[in-house]
């Protein structure tokens, strides 16, 4: 009883989640995810400036996707044990100086370790979704994440765009000077207004056991590592299509300028605009058939770029079903993970997200490698095999829901 009163009085002292707050947490969430993504449509300006090939360059992805695995599996847990705000205001300090390490590059290895730092440790979003859970209050948790989640979703599709248009007028440098002083702004902004906020659980762990027991979940829960499974795959398959579409555009035959490459990002809007509605769809459905629905739509997306992606139209409507699949999959994924040990979710979270982002690395490694051999029909097929392997996870599933029904 005495510690069951003692986390209520330490949640009644908490900070209240004030419009304004929640506001800033939505913006510094798409402003730190952005940092991951402004290089995808200036890949093909790098490897002009420094002189290397394509395939050269796509490592630099690559390592960005490994980068941001690598800070959810070390960072993210010091949220269930440390005091939030110091910890996102340290992560953006180191934040802000790869940045600036990036935009004074001399060469590709310079470049790639800078990258590698900053995704390192731009994982700040995923410390902040948890915590708005945290000061939401209790019928309205729901809300504030899917507000924070939209900045999350925009400040990705914003990325590119915002990239591809500056990177095209003033250097593919310039865009890395930009997210320097947006980050500084954001530090000192959260310095000011950000309140503190301690863990919200009362059982304390050493940071060692807390890595032993992300170690334990995945060892013990069949389910998460399904879900951790597809959730890669579909990731993997999303990445090999953007980690190449700027080298697909100024080929023949669209010859497009940076700045063009960038505005065809704003497509992914629609799949950040149909979230709110996949969250609906998995609440009125199981999360499995929402995860196998979003399987196949994946896979239809890569089929369809395959044969129609050398027209415009072909294109737009395979990059729309691309996003509505890859969106729709990571909710209902995270919905389906959420429901096998509430008390464990952050944990879980981070299971789930490491396995998310090496996926996506991996996709960009094999989708460098296929463009460099087999062009435009070696990325749809290392795509298309990735969302294939994303339902067979999932398929033997939705036939024992149907036998259950039966």
């Amino acid at each position: 009883m005495a510690l069951t009163n003692g986390a209520q009085l330490s949640e009644k002292k908490q900070p209240a989640l004030t419009k304004g707050l929640l506001g800033l947490l939505c913006v510094a969430s798409g402003l730190c995810v952005a940092n991951l993504y402004y290089i995808q449509p200036l890949l093909a300006d790098i490897a002009l400036d420094f002189g290397v090939t394509s395939k050269e360059v796509g490592r630099i992805a690559t390592v960005c996707q490994i980068g941001y695995g690598l800070g959810l599996f070390l960072f993210i847990p010091l949220g269930d044990i440390k005091e939030r705000k110091s910890l996102i205001l340290s992560l953006l300090g180191v934040v802000t100086v790869a940045l600036v390490a990036a935009a004074v590059s001399t060469n590709l290895i310079m470049l790639g370790v800078s990258c590698f730092i900053f995704s390192l440790t731009t994982v700040i979003p995923q410390l902040i979704v948890p915590l708005t859970a945290q000061l939401a209050e209790p019928q309205k948790t729901g809300q504030a994440m899917g507000i924070v989640l939209s900045g999350l979703f925009t400040g990705i599709v914003l990325a590119r765009t915002v990239s591809g248009i500056i990177g095209g007028l003033f250097g593919w440098r310039s865009i890395f000077w930009l997210a320097a002083v947006l980050m500084l702004l954001l530090t000192v902004t959260l310095k000011i207004s950000l309140p503190e906020v301690k863990p919200a659980s009362s059982v304390q762990k050493s940071y060692p056991q807390l890595l032993k027991s992300l170690g334990t979940l995945f060892l013990t829960q069949s389910k998460l590592r399904k879900a951790c499974l597809f959730g890669a795959m579909i990731f993997g398959s999303f990445s090999t299509f953007w980690s190449t579409i700027a080298f697909f555009l100024k080929d023949s035959p669209y010859y497009f300028s940076t700045q063009t490459v960038g505005l065809v990002g704003l497509l992914s809007l629609v799949g950040a605009f149909y979230t709110p509605l996949a969250g609906r769809l998995v609440d009125k459905q199981s999360p499995e058939t929402m995860i196998l629905f979003s399987g196949f739509l994946t896979l239809l997306a890569f089929m369809v770029l395959w044969q129609l992606g050398l027209s415009i139209w072909g294109l737009i409507l395979g990059i729309v079903i691309l996003d509505i699949g890859s969106r729709g999959g990571q909710l209902a994924s995270q919905t389906f993970i959420y429901s096998l040990m509430p008390s464990a979710r952050n944990r879980l979270n981070t299971v789930y997200m490491v396995s998310y982002f090496a996926g996506g690395a991996l996709g960009t490694f094999f989708s460098s490698a296929a463009w460099a051999a087999l062009k435009w029909n070696g990325v749809c097929l290392v795509g298309g095999v990735m969302a294939l392997i994303a339902i067979l996870t999932f398929l033997p599933s939705l036939k024992k829901a149907i036998d259950v029904k039966i």
